[in-house]
């Protein structure tokens, strides 16, 4: 076998990490792109190794039973809802057994029962944050790219980056993630912009004007507007945002950042309120139901990017929390305080801890919308801040809920808890694999009594998981 060799009659056996499919050609297994596990395909080889093959399908002879139609004209070119040609209840099973196979093969972890996945309610539509890009040469076919050189013509283009592609965009006609306006506003911004033959920017040679569009959308209606743009010319940033506050008064919150780096982060830029306010308000149902919660989203703050799913999320790891109204918690990757706010009402104290200073001043500001009064929030990087000095002074946790990034807890952070010694340990994790890693430290002093998988994005290989464990 050599590289482009082309394989007919490949049986899919089953689904691997990050969406590929494995199955076996001549003694080996083959990781496999752009196909479900029943399928039988044909596939071209990409990587020759002495203990595993990878290959492209080329061609797919039988259909899997576990196979859907998907629903939008972008798969297959867009990176997003790459699962949408499987069913959806098959998607959860995958994901069920991704936690598992992470836990136990990782983490060499001895399970209790895994509970069943928890699905979304709502498998369109249910993002509330979406990153548009412009483009003054959208990605093309290779027929469209033929006519576009015959005709020594090319296209703008407002949508997302082709994956593993920084300077390729394609152009989104629909986008099934997020609910409207989103679609309507990206539109007229692109419409609008052409009209007035306002530069759209090369990502390669650094030049034009109009460069992202993040829209933010929240369950009270409310929407955010961000525009990017290269140059400060107020003229046609407002041209754009006037357009867009005329036909569409649910946008009450309307800014613009002039960005003259190489990258579109503006982390470290300055958002320019240009009207409404500098924020828009999420609502969320405390976990016992006798309040509605609220939460200030600005232009830089986390939020949980599926609303209605990330209630069902916090309610899991209050539950897991088991708080009986006298405990010291301690919220780790605190963010803007949104789980810290959520289980405050069931426990003596929070103290909520974050490396982003911004996210700290949100979780303050969040704390006195609420009218709480039992938390206090601290900044720093983690591993410097959770300290035996920071627990003397503040006291030892009785229960430790932490929700890190998907790199995990460094592992001094680790060491730190099973020094801390909280009773109880409740891990939100968006990576299994790195929650594997940091659950083999604490399995030293630590049993693992609870599993339970949650599915925040439906038709992506992702799943968030939330374990308890339990001092020994």
């Amino acid at each position: 076998m050599k590289k482009g060799d082309k394989i007919e009659n490949i049986l899919v056996e089953a689904m691997a990490t990050e969406g590929k499919c494995v199955a076996r050609v001549n003694g080996l297994v083959i990781f496999l792109q752009g196909c479900a596990p029943g399928d039988t395909v044909t596939a071209e080889l990409t990587k020759i190794k002495s203990s595993f093959l990878e290959g492209r399908v080329t061609n797919i002879q039988q259909l899997s039973p576990q196979r859907a139609i998907p629903f939008c004209s972008h798969f297959g070119t867009c990176g997003g809802c790459t699962w949408q040609h499987i069913n959806y209840n098959q998607q959860l099973n995958y994901k069920h057994q991704q936690v598992i196979d992470n836990l136990e093969r990782i983490g060499g972890l001895e399970l209790p029962a895994v509970k069943p996945i928890l699905g979304s309610a709502k498998t369109q539509h249910y993002r509330n944050k979406l990153d548009f890009t412009f483009t003054a040469n959208r990605w093309l076919t290779k027929e469209e790219l033929d006519k576009a050189i015959e005709e020594k013509r090319f296209e703008t283009g407002l949508g997302y980056h082709i994956p593993k592609m920084y300077d390729r965009v394609f152009d989104v006609a629909t986008c099934y993630l997020q609910p409207e306006p989103s679609n309507s506003i990206r539109l007229l911004v692109k419409a609008l912009t052409e009209k007035e033959s306002i530069p759209f920017f090369d990502l390669r040679k650094q030049i034009g004007f109009v460069r992202t569009l993040t829209i933010r959308t929240s369950t009270t209606g409310e929407v955010m507007v961000i525009l990017q743009v290269a140059q400060d010319n107020i003229e046609w940033t407002e041209k754009i945002l006037s357009a867009i506050a005329e036909k569409f008064p649910q946008a009450t919150s309307l800014n613009y950042i002039i960005n003259q780096k190489r990258n579109d982060t503006f982390a470290d830029l300055e958002v320019i309120c240009w009207k409404g306010n500098p924020y828009i308000t999420e609502k969320m149902p405390s976990p016992e139901g006798s309040k509605i919660l609220q939460f200030r989203v600005g232009p830089k703050s986390f939020y949980q990017t599926n609303s209605e799913q990330a209630h069902e999320l916090y309610k899991i790891a209050w539950k897991q929390a088991d708080l009986r109204g006298n405990e010291l918690v301690y919220d780790l990757y605190t963010g803007t305080g949104t789980i810290a706010n959520f289980v405050a009402g069931s426990a003596k104290k929070v103290i909520g801890l974050e490396y982003v200073a911004a996210a700290i001043e949100d979780a303050k500001i969040n704390t006195q919308l609420n009218g709480v009064t039992n938390t206090e929030f601290f900044a720093g990087d983690m591993k410097d801040l959770l300290t035996e000095k920071f627990l003397s002074q503040h006291g030892r946790p009785d229960v430790v809920i932490t929700d890190p990034p998907r790199a995990g807890m460094h592992e001094d952070v680790c060491t730190m808890l099973l020094s801390a010694l909280p009773k109880r340990i409740v891990y939100v994790s968006c990576n299994p694999a790195t929650q594997a890693r940091d659950l083999k430290i604490l399995s030293e002093k630590y049993s693992i009594t609870a599993v339970q998988p949650v599915d925040m994005f439906p038709h992506t290989v992702h799943v968030e998981n939330v374990v308890r464990l339990d001092l020994k």
